[in-house]
């Protein structure tokens, strides 16, 4: 697609649904949403008997549903994208700028499944090393 468009119609079009994406789960998540929701399934279902249960009843709902449905999912992965990313970028600065914090913390979101699993083993080892210091410590003081 970015290669259809120029690039500051691609930007522009991102903007543009990145926007979009941000004002839709911002409405979404709202009481009144759920609400018209509701209502809607309300009415659908009141216009049952009017229609004889038909199936074109049934598909009504169900289309409106599948379609609905189908938008949020980019929506909502667009949101957690960013949403994801931004708390990234403040972990990641907060390990830059701490002192003695290991700066090669930083974009962890890059390793390969076993970087992570090495790492993720080391800091289980330094978990069970504070527990055990912290027994020791307890162990110490209890005999003061």
């Amino acid at each position: 697609m970015y290669l259809l468009l120029g690039r500051s119609d691609h930007a522009r079009n991102c903007r543009a649904f990145r926007l979009f994406a941000r004002r839709s789960s911002i409405v979404v998540r709202t009481a009144w949403a759920f609400a018209f929701a509701i209502l809607v399934i309300v009415v659908w279902a009141a216009t049952g008997p009017k229609f004889h249960y038909s199936d074109t009843w049934q598909l009504i709902i169900n289309t409106g549903t599948t379609i609905v449905t189908f938008l949020m999912v980019f929506v909502i992965q667009n949101t957690q994208n960013r949403d994801g990313k931004a708390i990234q970028l403040k972990l990641d600065e907060l390990i830059r700028a701490l002192k003695g914090a290991r700066n090669k913390l930083v974009d962890l979101e890059d390793l390969s499944d076993e970087e992570l699993k090495k790492l993720e083993k080391e800091f289980q080892r330094l978990h069970k090393q504070s527990r055990e210091t912290d027994t020791q410590v307890a162990k110490t003081e209890s005999r003061r």
